[in-house]
């Protein structure tokens, strides 16, 4: 009897391990971040992270969505603030109010969806990344 148990004993490690072996060295195809396992989709990364160049005319506006990053690159760009709030500017460390001019290279973030933005004084070439639309 107790050869019998033995042999039952080694018969079931053996079984589990030949599992365990299988799960952790089983070929699933598909490697991390590629077409069929994706880290991020492409849309993802095409409004997120890329930045987008945009060239205002004079007068124009670009209105942001929230979480949007932009930076003023070239020209004269005011600030657009229908709630008062301000948009920070993170270069500075401080709100930028209505109406106030913004500064060149000054990283600056949308807080929140509601109209918040820059207007062009003169023509204005920006960066951005996130969501915007130009009116």
């Amino acid at each position: 009897m107790n050869k019998v148990k033995t042999a039952a004993i080694v018969s079931v490690v053996a079984l589990v391990a030949s599992i365990l072996c299988f799960t952790a060295f089983a070929d699933t195809g598909d490697e991390p971040g590629g077409s069929n396992d994706p880290l991020v989709t492409q849309s993802y990364v095409d409004q997120y992270v890329q930045w987008t160049i945009e060239e205002l005319k004079t007068g124009q506006t670009l209105r942001a969505q929230a979480g949007t990053e932009l930076i003023v690159r070239r020209g004269q760009a005011v600030i657009v603030d229908p709630t008062g709030n301000g948009i920070p500017d993170l270069t500075a460390g401080a709100d930028i109010r209505a109406g106030a001019a913004v500064a060149v290279n000054h990283l600056l973030l949308i807080p929140r969806d509601d109209g918040r933005g820059v207007k062009a004084q003169s023509p204005v070439v920006l960066m951005y990344r996130g969501g915007a639309s130009v009116k």
